[in-house]
């Protein structure tokens, strides 16, 4: 999949870039606005990410604009403006959806994967399998080798979440954001307990072990 970024903060930018490519997403960047709508304008891209506030063009202004060309391109909008006038404004112009500033990558990540799930008309997954383990997301329930393991709603949201990231390293940072919301505290060994916990549910009894510590980086369940 390949994302257009128009962003003109260069912090913010690199942020999301790299979030971007190590989701596996390919990405290009416009600092400006004009230089934004000519990309988007293009048709390369799977979906874009558009900051309101940008030099020589808006970005309300780039949406309308591609809008007007019939240029099927799916939009997310970043905005500091946090007013329901604003969001709707957006919408109305022929943004998908609107995220404000500041936000959680995560977030972003999933707002995107959302949204391009929705334009290509996939269906989402009513639950997950990894080996002998597996999980109704409608039911909220785990089962591993045909034993079923009760957890904790935290506990299921931290497995869905490495499950859904099979075979990817996960930071602790990132499951901060992702499971409890909140940014992370390097103070706190709440991230550590909590997969210490899940794993000693999901892994012992069994011969083989899915939840795997990657030192200095983070977390990864894998066959």
């Amino acid at each position: 999949m390949r994302l257009l970024l128009i962003e003109d903060d260069e912090k913010i930018a690199s942020f999301i870039i790299k979030g971007m490519k190590e989701a596996g997403f390919r990405i290009e960047h416009a600092a400006d606005g004009e230089t934004g709508l000519a990309m988007a304008s293009s048709g390369d891209f799977d979906g874009a990410i558009i900051d309101l506030m940008l030099p020589k063009l808006d970005g309300l202004s780039i949406i309308e604009t591609i809008r007007d060309r019939r240029i099927a391109l799916p939009v997310i909008i970043l905005s500091a403006k946090r007013s329901i006038d604003d969001r709707v404004k957006g919408l109305q112009l022929g943004g998908d959806d609107y995220l404000t500033k500041p936000f959680a990558f995560s977030e972003l990540l999933a707002r995107v994967q959302s949204l391009l799930r929705r334009v290509n008309g996939t269906v989402e997954a009513t639950s997950l399998t990894l080996d002998d383990l597996s999980i109704d997301l409608l039911a909220r329930t785990v089962n591993r080798g045909g034993k079923k393991i009760d957890l904790q709603p935290k506990e299921f949201s931290l497995l869905e979440y490495l499950m859904r990231n099979a075979g990817r390293v996960v930071s602790k940072t990132m499951i901060m954001e992702r499971v409890w919301d909140y940014s992370f505290d390097p103070q706190t060994n709440v991230v550590e307990a909590r997969v210490c916990r899940l794993r000693d549910k999901i892994d012992k009894g069994f011969d083989k072990q899915l939840i795997h510590t990657v030192r200095g980086l983070g977390y990864v369940i894998k066959k």
